[in-house]
């Protein structure tokens, strides 16, 4: 069954907004595990507007399932802080200094010399790598020459796509590039506005999916429906029939 992973950061966000320790981040991430999640996320950036660095150092303590950081290669705060903590999975993505939030995958085929490089640095200290990349078949295939683990389709056109109901239209990409990325040896994750109406369809259509990351929609549906019982419903989504 492909694995959850909970992006915490929005409740970073919410515990910085007046200050103090509330909610307290570690202990929901303690939580979540609890609920049923297979890992956490987060994604630090350089302003710390949610996720802050010293929030990654306790996670590691903590964090008993599989633990990913996101974030940009380019920051060498960044990678500095990936190594130290040693998570099971660096995610790199091609975020500008400030951006809201990540809204492309890698050109892996311009990029390619750096991201081998930078590759190279994680894979050597024992830490599983993916990378964001788009879901173009060329992008793929331009993953697998510069030596990941694994990639994250970026999925925020899926979603608009299946919202409008154009499901068949909207998912045939990923299923192109999912296809090549099984056919080289790639693991897949994805991520990006998935949630409760969309996921089961994305999952079902995308051979070989390892891993989905939520974050926003998932928090956000908790207001409403309880941690506990919106990451269950999560899960069960990607549930096999």
């Amino acid at each position: 069954m492909t694995k959850l992973y909970v992006n915490i950061n929005k409740l970073a966000t919410l515990r910085n907004s007046r200050g103090g320790n509330n909610p307290d981040l570690i202990q929901a991430a303690k939580d979540i595990e609890r609920f049923g999640a297979d890992g956490i996320t987060v994604h630090p950036r350089p302003d710390e507007r949610h996720i802050r660095y010293a929030d990654v150092y306790e996670l590691k303590k903590v964090v008993t399932t599989e633990f990913n950081i996101e974030g940009n290669c380019t920051e060498q705060s960044f990678v500095e802080l990936v190594l130290a903590n040693k998570p099971t999975q660096v995610t790199l993505v091609p975020d500008a200094l400030g951006q809201l939030t990540s809204n492309h995958g890698w050109n892996t085929i311009e990029h390619a010399a750096y991201l081998k490089g930078m590759i190279a640095i994680f894979k050597n200290a024992g830490i599983r790598v993916s990378i964001f990349v788009d879901p173009v078949v060329e992008m793929v295939e331009g993953a697998k020459a510069v030596g990941t683990d694994r990639i994250e389709l970026y999925t925020e056109s899926f979603a608009k796509e299946y919202a409008m109901g154009n499901k068949q239209s909207a998912i045939q990409p990923f299923i192109a590039a999912a296809n090549k990325a099984n056919e080289l040896g790639l693991g897949i994750n994805a991520g990006h506005d998935l949630d409760l109406k969309n996921l089961k369809y994305f999952a079902e259509h995308i051979p070989g999916l390892l891993e989905v990351s939520i974050g926003h929609a998932l928090i956000c549906d908790a207001i409403y429906l309880g941690l506990e019982n919106t990451v269950q419903l999560y899960k069960r989504q990607l549930k096999t029939p």
